[in-house]
């Protein structure tokens, strides 16, 4: 079976608050784009699950689709196991869900493979154990998060086309998360007063402590919102950094931009999606 992983993108960010154990109450609107991780699933009748391909800095006891199969397995009591290759696209670590998603996938595909017949709803209490994202990838659709990202609700959200750019460094979310100048005190926004058109009016709070931390990430800014003129609410960050993107009404407009970049910067333009290729 061969599966798509899609990337996502956090089109704002606000910090609302932080729980007594120290994890902090978030609101954000996630969605997919067309650009992400290719993967390949065989089943196998020995039940032994196994990576089939090396991925730098990353074992494979480590690996997110990994600890997916491993995971449903044992939730599932499945005798059966599975053969996995990966060809990473998604920049790790950059704010756009790879893991996450290749979790997902690996999870939706083995349910369907292995024949288990497991709820959606299972399925993402089996991915919420992995990681806070990946019961997003298994609903497969934009929606409005909260809490600490485990609450979505499903949002409209236009098929717009992106530039995504990642400037070489490596963001540590726990440093943003627990820097002193982060600001955990954004007004709670309701979402029934969301509207994907109005996101110039949203940010991402995280945003300023990584520019003011990294000066990669802020020339990357910089260059993305120069070659930018045209998008719908300017350049951002998405999730915890280092990874950056702008939006656009057209794919003319959004690949205009990308040349203005190219080869000054790692990037890539996308199309949103309205629904997970799963569903």
């Amino acid at each position: 079976m061969k599966v798509f992983a899609p990337a996502k993108l956090n089109l704002f960010l606000h910090v609302i608050g932080r729980r007594p154990d120290g994890y902090h109450l978030l609101q954000s609107v996630f969605t997919l784009v067309d650009y992400g991780d290719h993967l390949e699933i065989n089943v196998r009748d020995d039940g032994h699950i196994r990576r089939r391909n090396v991925i730098a800095g990353v074992p494979a006891e480590n690996d997110l689709a990994i600890r997916a199969a491993v995971a449903l397995k044992a939730a599932a009591g499945s005798q059966l196991g599975a053969d996995i290759s990966m060809q990473k696209r998604t920049p790790m670590g950059a704010g756009l869900g790879g893991g996450s998603s290749d979790a997902a996938s690996v999870l939706i595909a083995l349910n369907q493979s292995w024949k288990l017949g497991l709820p959606d709803a299972q399925l993402k209490k089996i991915g919420l154990s992995l990681g806070a994202d990946v019961p997003f990838f298994i609903q497969g659709r934009s929606a409005f998060v909260e809490g600490i990202g485990e609450l979505q609700t499903p949002v409209v959200v236009p098929p717009w086309w992106y530039v995504v750019v990642t400037p070489k460094v490596h963001v540590p979310t726990p440093f943003v998360f627990t820097h002193p100048d982060l600001t955990r005190t954004t007004p709670t926004v309701r979402i029934e007063d969301f509207s994907a058109t109005g996101l110039a009016n949203y940010r991402n709070d995280l945003q300023p402590v990584v520019l003011k931390a990294f000066p990669e990430v802020a020339s990357g800014l910089a260059l993305l919102s120069a070659a930018s003129k045209k998008s719908l609410f300017g350049a951002r960050m998405t999730g915890s950094g280092a990874s950056l993107f702008a939006a656009f009404e057209s794919e003319s407009d959004a690949r205009e931009a990308f040349q203005k970049l190219s080869p000054k910067i790692t990037g890539f333009v996308a199309r949103g999606l309205e629904k997970h290729p799963h569903l």
